[in-house]
């Protein structure tokens, strides 16, 4: 039996999908038949979601803490306007804004609308969907849709330590013996030779060279060049402790950033790798022009595990990419336990083919707490905090008696004095 009248009217509003009518409105619909006519006409008014055409574009990458756009550009084919609320469904973590956007596209064009995404963590940021609510002329009923439209934007690792690096090039260009100064740089490869000034090494002096002149000679020398160093991130559950603001690893991130950095300008090759109880990343064989970036891309999505080192498979693994004598910088925690269980059994076999430098962020809230004192519990904080840090004195000279360097500094310091212990480690003449 065919319905016909106001019944027919009702069946076709029960119909249609939930959710598309206004929710102020829907306890009228049965008491008043000319406002339920008005919405059913409103909705069939409203452009279709299913037919509308979406297309992404804007940047794939972005520092922590810096903004980047993303552009989602809405093509509608169908012949009614479309008024739409439109929402881009982004994790959490990407901060976008705004969360939802108002757009209304004409029959048969297309309209762009911007997201701005300010991430507060690294890693990939995808948008796998966007949800459409097409609403009709008068605002009471929409259909509502969702398309699948992936983008994902790359967040890199801040990079807050390349303020330093002016100040470590211009060091570098110093012992390399590009920058006039008094003392030349110590090194191991013959630069040029020189008057004899006062304060030089009188073992620097060329006596053949002074026989065949009026005035006494000196070698100069400069560091040598095309050094291999690698770089070995300790990514076990010690790199996931937070000192200060930052976990362990992060810390430590931004420090062999800053090394990549000025190593590579210092004509060094560098290698990377970040190692628990498995290979986790790798940068190998770069040029000096590609390494930082690859190391940047490749630091990007990593995260601590979980999970106790395995110290005998990073030795391993290091001595495994670094087939010749180089400079192994070790980047992990100088926790009593994990040392001397874990890293100082397997250390004279990285010590015995290759120089070996330890650098550990410390956590300035010991500091702080050393330096507590007029109550009670500040002389306890006191107490503790001085143990703690002569605990750690103790590990890294048990380190030094192995002949490793150690750099033990708060994050904020520990990528500048990683730099220092380098250049020195090149003014020496010991990688």
């Amino acid at each position: 039996m065919a319905l016909t009248g106001r019944t027919a009217l009702l069946a076709a509003l029960g119909s249609l999908p939930i959710g598309i009518l206004a929710p102020s409105w829907t306890g009228m619909l049965a008491v008043n038949a000319p406002l339920s006519l008005a919405i059913l006409c409103d909705y069939a008014m409203a452009a279709p979601v299913r037919t509308l055409q979406f297309t992404r574009s804007g940047d794939t990458s972005v520092r922590l803490g810096d903004g980047v756009d993303v552009q989602l550009t809405v093509t509608n084919p169908s012949r009614r306007r479309l008024r739409a609320l439109i929402r881009d469904a982004w994790a959490p973590s990407a901060a976008q804004d705004p969360a939802r956007q108002k757009l209304a596209v004409p029959a048969g064009e297309r309209r762009r609308i911007t997201t701005v995404l300010r991430p507060t963590r690294r890693g990939d940021r995808r948008a796998e969907h966007v949800t459409v609510r097409s609403y009709g002329p008068l605002g009471l009923a929409a259909r509502q849709g969702r398309h699948e439209v992936p983008w994902a934007v790359r967040v890199l690792p801040p990079f807050t330590s390349r303020k330093h690096l002016p100040s470590r090039l211009a060091r570098l260009r110093e012992l390399d013996g590009r920058t006039s100064v008094l003392t030349r740089g110590e090194g191991t490869e013959f630069d040029s030779l020189r008057e004899y000034v006062p304060g030089d090494d009188t073992r620097s002096i060329d006596w053949r060279a002074t026989a065949r002149q009026s005035t006494v000679a000196v070698r100069t020398w400069r560091p040598e060049r095309d050094r291999h160093l690698l770089i070995v991130l300790d990514t076990g559950r010690t790199s996931a402790g937070r000192v200060g603001d930052v976990p362990r690893l992060d810390a430590a991130m931004d420090a062999a950033l800053l090394l990549t950095a000025l190593a590579s300008r210092a004509g060094d090759r560098v290698d990377l790798i970040a190692y628990d109880r498995r290979l986790r990343a790798q940068v190998q064989g770069r040029s000096a022009r590609e390494v930082l970036p690859a190391v940047v891309d490749a630091l990007a999505t990593l995260e601590p595990s979980l999970v106790e080192t395995d110290a005998r498979g990073l030795a391993a693994t290091a001595l495994a990419r670094a087939p010749r004598r180089s400079l192994v910088v070790l980047l992990t925690g100088l926790d009593a336990a994990p040392v001397e269980e874990g890293l100082l059994p397997v250390l004279p076999r990285l010590t015995q083919r290759h120089t070996v430098l330890v650098a550990s962020p410390a956590d300035p809230h010991i500091a702080r707490m050393a330096a507590s004192r007029g109550t009670v519990e500040g002389v306890y904080e006191a107490a503790a905090a001085t143990q703690s840090q002569a605990q750690r004195l103790r590990t890294a000279e048990q380190l030094q008696r192995h002949g490793v360097t150690v750099v033990d500094a708060v994050p904020d310091a520990l990528a500048p004095a990683l730099a220092d212990a380098y250049l020195a480690l090149k003014a020496a003449g010991r990688l």
